[in-house]
């Protein structure tokens, strides 16, 4: 694929004079998610990346739905759909067997206005964002590598020392975001600790078409006594054949290097599984490993920079977006001069519980699928040919599965919330993305704070419009609060990422909200209005 151009701009010039806002290095799916909220709410970008131009290899596949929402709020979701494939269900199975699906689709009705997985490869997750974000105005330096990086503790500022077509320059940043994968050198540069394990075992990847033996439109697990397949849905190639990606076990350290023969033999004998052609191998060991921190001084960590994990519901990809996300609206605020350098602390505050808790999770589940523990092996052999159909049939029926949907589609991820007005309880709603009521995630597009009240009668109804009104933020009133833990006639105060940081009454509220932008937006207790 030819390298993204356009034509130079303002932007442009104020890059080559050698001092930008952030300079954002690694232009993969996070790097160009926070490039484009970036240049979005109105900061000096530099995004930089060696290669020379998007990702050719499919890589990390699964889309969530709060990724979705994220690309919605963006203005890009229509496209996302256009492109995917849509996965609303999970089928479990052992050896040849397929068992019934766990629909996805179904258990996250209501929670998302996408629920279910859209398969959509990060190859053309990038292109996509590469394709706004010079519609928003931004470029992607391609062909410029980061050689160091050197802090600067009188200003503040980080002198970047590059590698380019024009040969080696410098540029200074006021901030620099390592997005620069799981081998970061902005990490590296910084001297913080990239914690955790990687597994003994060798792992294969097949993305290929014209498969056979696996149900479509599913996340296909199997498993076997010493074996594992984890199969995704893909779109098919332009023969019209199905796709899927293709993910197995290969063996531990002594196993010989893997190859696509080897694969293909191994799925076929234990799984039945067949396919004409592939698109691209690859072959792997699978790393759990944590930055000790996401924030050094003026340098910040995201996405496989910061946090790398097992495969194990596709959440990878998706983890990374929403760093960039949260973290985009922090530096914007503090650019601007509208906010202090301290409210970035609560950028690692929010972001690094979240991947620590993925990282325990995937990494527990992907133990248990893969283990080769002589108890773990016959608990796989014999247990999943009587339980497993049982549980799948029940488990629709049952709360944990509408949970276990929330938690897939990382739409139950919880901040803390600091402040006298809600202390460190863990709230139902405070601290949350914004639950979904099938009409209130339209106002979100603008991003900006606001204030909503849901299913409140004509008297409370008055109050809160005068209390949101005090503060001079936009007012939004919902008939219903639909199957959601939204309290009827309760204020919320929304964040621009879609996070409640706030909820009080009508009498409560212009206090309760104003302590809580004190410490998160002041300058709209300053300026009493927005941009």
């Amino acid at each position: 694929m030819e390298p993204a151009t356009r034509p130079a701009t303002k932007q442009d010039e104020r890059h080559d004079a050698g001092s930008i806002d952030v300079l954002v290095v690694g232009a993969g799916p996070t790097g160009l998610m926070l490039a484009n909220w970036l240049v979005k709410l109105g900061v000096r970008v530099a995004l930089i990346d060696g290669k020379d131009g998007p990702t050719v290899e499919s890589r990390a596949l699964g889309v969530h739905s709060r990724s979705m929402e994220i690309y919605d709020q963006l203005g890009v979701a229509e496209r996302v759909l256009a492109e995917s494939v849509h996965a609303d269900s999970v089928r479990p199975g052992f050896g040849r067997r397929a068992f019934a699906p766990v629909p996805l689709g179904e258990l996250g009705r209501g929670l998302s206005p996408y629920p279910g997985i859209h398969m959509l490869e990060q190859s053309a997750n990038e292109r996509l964002l590469v394709d706004n974000l010079l519609a928003l105005g931004g470029s992607v330096r391609w062909g410029h590598r980061l050689l160091s990086l050197d802090q600067d503790q009188a200003d503040d500022g980080v002198l970047a020392h590059l590698d380019g077509p024009a040969g080696p320059s410098s540029l200074r940043a006021r901030f620099v975001v390592g997005c620069d994968g799981a081998s970061s050198l902005v990490r590296a540069q910084c001297g913080t600790a990239f914690e955790g394990t990687t597994s003994r075992q060798t792992f294969y990847l097949v993305d290929a078409v014209g498969v056979t033996g696996l149900p479509p439109a599913s996340v296909n697990i199997r498993q076997e006594a010493t074996e594992f397949l984890l199969a995704f849905p893909m779109r098919p190639d332009d023969a019209g054949r199905n796709g899927q990606r293709l993910i197995g076990t290969a063996g531990d350290d002594d196993t010989p290097s893997v190859t696509e023969d080897f694969a293909r033999r191994r799925m076929t004998e234990a799984f039945g599984v067949t396919y004409e052609d592939y698109r691209w191998f690859s072959s792997y060991r699978i790393h759990h490993r944590i930055a000790a921190h996401f924030r050094i001084g003026s340098v910040f960590l995201a996405g496989d920079a910061a946090h790398v994990h097992s495969p194990v519901g596709a959440q990878g990809m998706n983890t990374g977006l929403q760093d960039a996300h949260n973290l985009a609206f922090k530096l914007a605020d503090v650019v601007a001069g509208h906010a202090p350098e301290t409210l970035l602390n609560r950028y690692e505050a929010e972001r690094r519980p979240v991947a620590v808790r993925l990282l325990t999770t995937t990494d527990m589940v992907f133990r248990g699928l893969t283990s080769s523990s002589r108890v773990v092996m016959a608990v796989r052999r014999y247990v999943p040919r009587v339980v497993l159909p049982v549980a799948v049939a029940l488990f629709p029926r049952l709360p944990v599965g509408r949970r276990l949907a929330g938690y897939l589609g990382q739409v139950r991820i919880h901040y803390w919330m600091d402040g006298p007005a809600h202390g460190r309880r863990r709230g139902a709603v405070v601290g949350r993305r914004l639950p979904w009521t099938g009409d209130n995630f339209e106002v979100l597009r603008p991003a900006i704070w606001q204030v909503h009240v849901y299913a409140a009668d004509p008297a409370v109804l008055e109050r809160s419009e005068t209390a949101a009104g005090s503060l001079e933020l936009p007012f939004h009133a919902f008939p219903t609060t639909g199957a959601t833990r939204l309290r009827s006639g309760m204020l919320y105060l929304v964040r621009p990422d879609g996070f409640v940081a706030a909820a009080a009454l009508p009498g409560d509220a212009a206090q309760v909200f104003r302590t809580t932008l004190e410490h998160q937006a002041p300058h709209l207790l300053r300026e009493g209005r927005q941009p």
